[in-house]
Order: structure tokens, then C-alpha cells, then sequence
């Protein structure tokens, strides 16, 4: 049986809190309700400063993290926040057991199953579980990259900026403990993991195909769908996949970026680099057999 204490200290607490504010608004009423018997400009004056004043003191009680000295405007703000320490996630998925600190995290969660998409492109109908995701797809169209690494790389939202540079710093903070691989976001860590538990919570509303990330998922629908949001800037056609589509505007930009670095010759597509490097192999492969036969034919 559970313990009622926590629950019972808990209502004292904010009992408490309301019962302060209920005293500070009854001293605010009763000043007012004194002012109204006083006439003039001095009792206006006086009552704007008792309310300044009630005010300023409300502004004073800020609620400040013990562990990162961050401050929160309300007792239950700095308890969602503690929990990012403490990794308490009391919120639970009953589809597939995923956790997290938040009520409001879990009911945006959910939307992954039930398939709400409230929010749409009005370029390319495509729908999104929430807004800040639909601004981040509308710099697809736009093609606008405002964020820029000193390598001369470009990004379209500060997020995907932060996480490249640390590329350039080697800082790869995520590590697995099944076998110590390490990763630069812990978001790709989580999705490693799944390799190893052979999790796949994703699972196609067309037929019984399941995933570990909700984007392969997304993928893959659209072969049911017939969905293509991904439209040529130089013709007509269109790809189910935004990778589809950078490598096919490679016909029309002229851009190889694959090297060969044995040779310098440079390709369009990666796989026409693999099978040029093969090449180089049996070459190599074919001289080193070629020598062998001449210094068979040298002996004595």
C-alpha cells in the first residue's frame, strides 16, 4: 500500500501557496476599498503603489534549481525541471512503454500512433505532428540555410548547426554500453540501442511492417500513399525521399562530389566511386601477379 504522506505534504505545500496569494489579494481589496472612501490624486497615487509594490513582492518568488541554478516562475515548473536530473519519467506510453518527464511531452507523443498531423505545408500537403517541425520543413522550399559552420557549411536550424560542430571538436558524449560505440547525440544512441533490444515501435498503418524511427516509418508509408513531396528545382519529377532528390539534381548541377583518391577522378553517385575503386584493386591485384611470374622466370 502506498504511502499518503508525499501526497499529503504535497496539498499542504500548495495549500499554503494559495492561501498566501489569497492574503495578498484581500490586503490589495481592503486598500482599494479604504481608497474609495479618499478623494484626489493622492489616493489614486497611493493605490498604484500598494499594487506595484504586492506586485514586485509576487516577481520575488522565483523558484531556482538547486542542481543547474536555473529559475522557474512556479513550484511546478522546477518539479517537471528536476526531473531532467533526477531522469524521473512518470508519464508513460501504453502503446509502446516510452517514457517521459512531462504530461504535455506524452500527449504529443501519442500523436505518432494515432497519426493526428495538425499541422500541413501549404507547399506540399505534407503534415506534421507540430509546429516547430513544419517550420523546419518549410526551409526545404525555401532552400534558406541562415546558419553557418567556419567550414563553410550551412544549416537550415541552429539545432542541426550545434550538433555538426561537433564534428570539428570530436565530441562523441554518448556512449553504448552493449558495445561501447559512441555517438555524438543522444538521440542517435537511443535509436543504436534498438539494434541490440530489436525494439521497432513504428508500425505501418497500411500493412504489418514495423520500425525503429518514426522517419523510416514516414518513408516507407509513402509507398502506399503515392506520396512525392519532394519536387525537382530544374524539372517535373518528383521523390518520395529529400536524399532522392539531392542525388538526382546532380544531373542538372553537374556536381561530383566523390573522389577517387587513388587517382583524383571524381564521381556523381558513391556507388560509381565503389566500382571504379575496384578496378584500381584488380590493377594492383593483376601487377602484383604479373611481377610475381616474372621473378619465377628470373630464377636460375
Amino acid at each position: 500500500m502506498r504511502d499518503p504522506e508525499p501526497c499529503r505534504m504535497k496539498h499542504t505545500e500548495e495549500q499554503t501557496e494559495l492561501i498566501e496569494e489569497n492574503e495578498e489579494h484581500e490586503e490589495l481589496n481592503k486598500e482599494e476599498q479604504k481608497q474609495h472612501v479618499k478623494t484626489g490624486e493622492n489616493s489614486l497615487s497611493c493605490s498604484q503603489t500598494k499594487q506595484k509594490d504586492l506586485k514586485k513582492r509576487r516577481d520575488k518568488k522565483s523558484f531556482t534549481c538547486t542542481q543547474c541554478g536555473k529559475s522557474l516562475t512556479n513550484k511546478h515548473s522546477l518539479e517537471v525541471h528536476m526531473r531532467i536530473h533526477t531522469g524521473e519519467k512518470p508519464y508513460r506510453c501504453d502503446r509502446c512503454e516510452k517514457s517521459f518527464t512531462a504530461s504535455s511531452n506524452l500527449k504529443r507523443h501519442m500523436n505518432i500512433h494515432t497519426g493526428e498531423k495538425l499541422y500541413e505545408c501549404d507547399q506540399c500537403c505534407k503534415t506534421f505532428l507540430t509546429a516547430s517541425n513544419l517550420k523546419g520543413h518549410l526551409n526545404v522550399h525555401s532552400k534558406e540555410k541562415p546558419h553557418s559552420c567556419s567550414c563553410g557549411k550551412r544549416f537550415s536550424n541552429l539545432k542541426s548547426l550545434k550538433v555538426h560542430k561537433k564534428i570539428h571538436t570530436g565530441v562523441r558524449e554518448h556512449m553504448c554500453f552493449e558495445c561501447e560505440k559512441t555517438f555524438i547525440r543522444a538521440e542517435s544512441l537511443k535509436h543504436h540501442q534498438w539494434i541490440h533490444t530489436g525494439e521497432k515501435p513504428h508500425k505501418c498503418s497500411h500493412c504489418d511492417k514495423r520500425f525503429n524511427q518514426s522517419g523510416s516509418l514516414l518513408t516507407h508509408e509513402r509507398i502506399h500513399t503515392g506520396e512525392k513531396p519532394y519536387k525537382c528545382s530544374h524539372c517535373d519529377k518528383r521523390f518520395r525521399r529529400l536524399g532522392s532528390l539531392k542525388t538526382h539534381e546532380r544531373i542538372h548541377t553537374g556536381e561530383k562530389p566523390y573522389h577517387c583518391t587513388v587517382c583524383g577522378k571524381s564521381f556523381r553517385y558513391s556507388s560509381s566511386l565503389l566500382k571504379h575503386n575496384k578496378e584500381h584493386s584488380q590493377s594492383v591485384l593483376g601487377d602484383t601477379q604479373t611481377n610475381r611470374l616474372l621473378d619465377i622466370n628470373v630464377l636460375p
